[in-house]
């Protein structure tokens, strides 16, 4: 089994910026998930800024594990797209600058064949969000859910080697109403950052919820033995969004991944 690594993700804790550090260390994280559109913006962080948040970090013996960046609409909307596309390149800049090579965005739904003008502007503005991530040294990870892994995996496939990686979030798949597991296969040699996340299909609701991590469906010990056959070395990061009381289970979900 694959030595976890763990992170939380700052937005989970419901606190201010500094003050989720400081819990995330106590907690026992080894790293933390920053949101770059509603905590860090790019564009306000100037190289001073950059270089005490990085001592902060140390101190604190924290890295980056990811930077997050969710835009309102996808990579195959045309509506704005220059727009998105380099506020993206911005980000992945700015995840380098703090030590991750990893930003996280849903990239929205991802059209089928008979879509071909809208799959097209799909793979060309990945195709050219990759180049300046190769050249920067950060990538754009997707995150599960939107769709099944062989979806995402043909995209994958259909775009230059190393343009799109993967965010596995195994509850966002299973709220969704897709197999993680599955998912997992398919997926597993593009992975390159985990979110630590469950859930369950409410029958009764007709629908998926986000549970605690450990009391869903998300069979954490076999998705990480199919992930070690990839050598996936990235981290597990918690992320809760509808937690009572967030500081407790955030707790709970570190000890549930110390124990697996």
């Amino acid at each position: 089994m694959l030595q976890i690594k763990i992170g939380i993700q700052l937005n989970s804790l419901r606190q201010s910026f500094k003050r989720s550090l400081e819990t995330a260390a106590r907690l026992g994280a080894q790293a933390v998930e920053i949101d770059a559109r509603h905590q860090l913006k790019p564009a306000d962080l100037s190289r001073t800024a950059i270089r005490h948040l990085r001592k902060t970090l140390e101190d604190l013996n924290l890295t980056v594990s990811a930077v997050t960046f969710q835009t309102r609409r996808g990579y195959a909307d045309p509506d704005g797209i220059e727009r998105r596309v380099e506020a993206t390149k911005s980000a992945l800049k700015m995840a380098y600058d703090l030590g991750t090579n990893v930003v996280v965005n849903q990239i929205g739904r991802i059209p089928d064949e008979e879509q071909q003008d809208q799959r097209n502007l799909m793979l060309a503005t990945l195709s050219d969000i990759g180049h300046t991530g190769q050249h920067v040294g950060a990538f754009l990870a997707a995150r599960t859910g939107t769709e099944g892994g062989q979806v995402l995996r043909n995209l994958i496939e259909q775009l230059p080697t190393g343009s799109l990686a993967v965010d596995f979030d195994p509850g966002n798949l299973i709220i969704n109403g897709f197999s993680a597991g599955e998912a997992v296969r398919e997926l597993g040699a593009h992975v390159i950052h985990v979110h630590a996340r469950d859930g369950v299909q409410d029958l009764a609701q007709g629908r998926g919820l986000e549970v605690p991590l450990g009391r869903g469906s998300a069979d954490f010990p076999h998705l990480l033995g199919v992930l070690e056959e990839h050598q996936y070395r990235g981290f597990m990061t918690i992320q809760r969004e509808h937690a009572a009381d967030p500081l407790l289970e955030t707790g709970q979900a570190v000890e549930f991944l110390r124990n697996i």
